[in-house]
């Protein structure tokens, strides 16, 4: 067992003891296990997988942030995290096709397309959690 800690700037979502989690980290997904090697790491949007310690495994939509594992104890700093149950289905289909609106207009209206490909990856992850769930 290890603590995980997970904040977000609004909070602290929550901290738990846990047998294991796995992370989106930048460059792809990475497990933590009790006494893994100190780890400083990006979290890009995708699946985190939180093992309790009763053995239950839990989602979250996470956005993206940094990961810190040191002496058994891992923090997650995310930009957003959001359980299944959390997440609107229908905002998260509004946002995917408002993103994608905005790249076929990039032109004219002079759209960051890097935020807005970010913005895809988003809501892209949040409808995979949802629909995962259903």
């Amino acid at each position: 067992m290890f603590k995980l800690s997970v904040v977000t700037p609004e909070k602290t979502v929550f901290e738990m003891d846990v047998r294991s989690i796995i992370a989106p980290g930048s460059e792809g997904y990475l497990g933590i296990l009790s006494n893994h090697a100190p780890l400083i790491t990006a979290l890009k949007p995708g699946i985190l997988s939180v093992n309790d310690q009763s053995g239950n495994e839990t989602f979250y939509s996470i956005s993206g942030g940094f990961l810190e594992v040191s002496g058994n104890i891992a923090t997650i700093l995310a930009d957003a995290i959001e359980s299944a149950d959390e997440i609107d289905l229908e905002r998260a289909e509004e946002s995917l096709k408002r993103a994608r609106e905005r790249l076929l207009h990039k032109a004219e209206l002079h759209v960051d397309t890097e935020r807005v490909y970010a913005s895809i990856e988003r809501a892209r992850n949040r409808l995979k959690l949802a629909k995962r769930k259903r």
